[in-house]
C-alpha cells in the first residue's frame, strides 16, 4: 500500500455496495462466495435443516453431486406418496429441522449421548411421532413401529455421518415449543401438524443468539467425532416466519430470527476452519432482487430463486451449473406453513 493510501483504495469491485450491487444487472451479480474448502463432485454430502433445505439435495443430484438419501423410498410408490411421506426430501427422514436446538436432538440420539423419549401421540387409533409428526401422514399402526422407524432413521444419521464429506445445514427459526418435563424440543408447536396442545406441558422458546451458538456448536461438535474430517456449510433459510409466537409483528419477528441465525452461522464459520456460510439468505432476499423470487405469497421460493441460488453455489465450487427441473406450487414441506390456516384473517 501506498504510504498515503487508505485501506479502501486498494479493494476490489465487490467491496463496494455501487459497483457490486447497484450497477450490475442483478443477475450479473457474482463473486458472492468464496468457498473456504473444495467440494468435488464425488464427495458425499449430506443435506439437513428447514423447508428450503429441502430443495438443495435433489438440485446437487440434478447437478451430478454426491447427494447421500440415506433413506431411499420403498420401491412402487407414486411420487405423490414420496412427497407425503417426505421421501426424498432430506438425507434423513428426520422431517423440517427448523432450529438449532432441534438439530442436536437429532444427532445426540443418534450419537447414543441421550434418549429420544417414549412419547407417542394416538389419534384415530394411530400413533403419530411427536418428534416428526409430518413423516408419516397416515401414523403407525402401534407405538413400537413408530420408535423402530425412527431407530432406522436415527441409525441412518449416524451411519452417513461416519462417512460423508460434506453436512450442508440450513437454519430455518428460532422459535419453537419444548415438552416441559423431559426438556426436548418439537418441530413444531403441538396441535398444529398433529398431537394435542398443552400450555401445562408445552412451553414456547424464542432462542437468543448465545443459545443458537450453543447448540449449533454443541451439534456441529457431535458430527466431527462420529467423523474428524467432515466439513459444515451453514446457511439460512430465506422463507420468512409463517407466524410468530412471540407477540411480536410477524415482520419484526423474521428479522429476528433471521439475524440471530445469520450471526451465529458467521460466527461459527469465524471460529472454525471445517466450518463456512453460504449466504443464501442474502441472494434470495437482498435488495437488489426485489422479491422477484418469492411467489406471491411472499413466502415461497420460486423454482427459478432455487436454481439461481444452486449456480452461485456450485458456479463458485467450479462445478457446470445445469438447467434445474423443480416444478411450481406452494411448498408442502415446510410444517410451519400449517400455522397460516390458524390466522383469524
Amino acid at each position: 500500500m501506498h504510504p498515503h493510501q487508505n485501506p479502501y483504495q486498494s479493494l476490489p469491485p465487490r467491496s463496494f455496495w455501487r459497483t457490486a450491487v447497484a450497477e450490475p444487472d442483478p443477475s450479473a451479480i457474482g463473486d458472492l462466495w468464496t468457498p473456504a474448502f473444495s467440494l468435488g463432485q464425488d464427495t458425499p454430502v449430506l443435506t439437513v435443516g428447514s423447508c428450503f433445505a429441502r430443495h438443495i439435495g435433489p438440485a446437487l443430484l440434478d447437478r451430478g453431486m454426491n447427494w447421500r438419501d440415506t433413506e431411499p423410498a420403498p420401491p412402487g410408490l407414486t411420487p405423490a406418496e414420496r412427497q407425503s411421506r417426505q421421501y426424498g426430501a432430506f438425507s434423513f427422514r428426520t422431517g423440517n429441522v427448523y432450529t438449532a436446538a432441534v438439530f442436536r436432538q437429532w444427532l445426540s440420539w443418534a450419537s447414543g449421548e441421550t434418549t429420544p423419549p417414549e412419547e407417542v401421540w394416538y389419534e384415530d387409533g394411530r400413533c403419530f411421532d411427536p418428534y416428526r409428526p409430518s413423516v408419516e401422514p397416515d401414523g403407525y399402526d402401534s407405538a413400537e413401529a413408530m420408535l423402530a422407524a425412527r431407530r432406522t432413521t436415527l441409525d441412518a444419521i449416524a451411519g452417513a455421518l461416519a462417512t460423508a464429506g460434506c453436512l450442508i445445514f440450513t437454519l430455518g427459526l428460532t422459535e419453537a415449543w419444548e415438552n416441559r418435563a423431559t426438556g426436548a424440543v418439537h418441530p413444531v408447536c403441538p396441535g398444529t401438524v398433529r398431537g394435542t396442545f398443552d400450555a401445562a406441558r408445552h412451553a414456547f422458546r424464542n432462542f437468543t443468539f448465545a443459545e443458537v451458538h450453543r447448540d449449533l456448536s454443541a451439534a456441529l461438535a457431535l458430527a466431527r467425532a462420529a467423523n474428524p474430517e467432515l466439513r459444515v456449510v451453514l446457511t439460512v433459510s430465506p422463507v420468512p416466519l409463517t407466524a410468530t409466537a412471540t407477540g411480536d409483528h410477524v415482520l419484526s419477528a423474521t428479522t429476528y430470527s433471521k439475524s440471530v441465525l445469520r450471526a451465529v452461522a458467521g460466527q461459527l464459520a469465524q471460529e472454525h476452519d471445517h466450518v463456512d456460510y453460504f449466504p443464501a439468505y442474502e441472494i434470495i432476499t437482498g435488495a437488489p432482487f426485489k422479491a422477484a423470487f418469492f411467489e406471491p405469497n411472499l413466502r415461497t421460493v420460486t423454482p427459478e430463486g432455487v436454481a439461481f441460488v444452486m449456480d452461485r453455489f456450485l458456479g463458485a465450487l467450479a462445478q457446470p451449473p445445469a438447467a434445474p427441473r423443480p416444478e411450481r406450487g406452494e411448498d408442502v414441506w415446510c410444517d410451519d406453513a400449517v400455522l397460516d390456516y390458524y390466522s383469524p384473517f
